[in-house]
């Protein structure tokens, strides 16, 4: 079923300014109160701040929908933690998004299992195919998802509202009920409410992502640095809330997206 726009920007503007000074459950409560319960998800890799949401909204909606993306990458703790948490939201709806094999085959024959390392570029690419991608078939199904992004996360998230449209997503409503939150905020919900936590936590990761590109933190260094910590003065994002654009990356994304497509069904 197509999308049709519920809001326009201006219209998106005035709401996010009515709900920029209210709480996370406030901001949950409008969004599952205007959309289809089939038309909107929480997207979540499972960290600190998505499983705030998560337990927000299952205490008003318990049949909420709830995507994650498996890369074919993540650590084995992460798989374990997935099944913990479905056993804690029992009545969530809980879907888990794949990359499409024939990308994944296409750029690994392109460019070696760990073409993260090579290069940034590289780097995108390989998080465009496992990650975005599958991501953006699941929102073309969306009229609006929740995300976990808070503005002291990192400096491209400063500016984020609690409501927006997400234009690099075809116009998908993107709410953000923790935008202005802190760490601190955050970790002082899942203490009083109990709320399961990543068990990578425990060991000094800050920000969880793929097995390869994700390493505890060390003392002094921002909750990010542990991602793609070989790159210097790269973003660390992504792409899923970011757009990145780089020559050399979209050039090899149409070339394994034309090419994985096209031999589909047909044997060389």
């Amino acid at each position: 079923m197509a999308r049709q726009p519920l809001f326009d920007d201006l219209e998106i503007g005035e709401i996010a300014l009515q709900l920029d000074d209210q709480e996370p459950e406030d901001v949950i409560a409008w969004a599952l109160e205007t959309f289809d319960e089939d038309r909107i998800a929480i997207v979540t890799a499972l960290q600190a701040d998505g499983m705030v949401i998560l337990d927000m909204a299952y205490r008003m909606k318990p049949n909420i929908r709830v995507m994650t993306v498996d890369t074919g990458r993540l650590p084995q703790a992460t798989y374990d933690f997935y099944e913990q948490v479905r056993e804690r939201y029992p009545e969530a709806r809980f879907e888990v998004l794949f990359p499409d094999y024939r990308e994944v085959e296409e750029m690994v024959r392109r460019h070696g299992i760990n073409l993260f390392y090579q290069s940034v570029p590289m780097r995108l690419l390989c998080c465009h195919v496992r990650k975005v991608r599958p991501l953006i078939r699941a929102l073309n199904q969306l009229d609006a998802w929740f995300t976990g992004l808070r503005r002291d996360q990192w400096a491209s998230r400063a500016a984020i509202r609690k409501v927006e449209i997400d234009h690099d997503h075809d116009g998908v409503i993107k709410i953000n009920p923790l935008a202005d939150w802190t760490k601190e905020d955050v970790w002082a919900y899942i203490e009083e409410f109990d709320v399961p936590t990543h068990p990578l936590y425990a060991e000094g990761y800050t920000s969880i992502g793929c097995a390869p590109c994700t390493r505890p933190i060390q003392p002094g260094e921002d909750d990010r640095a542990g991602r793609w910590w070989w790159e210097t003065n790269a973003p660390k994002e992504c792409g899923i809330h970011c757009p990145i654009e780089t020559g050399g990356f979209e050039h090899e994304m149409e070339a394994i997206v034309g090419h994985g497509h096209h031999e589909n069904g047909h044997a060389h």
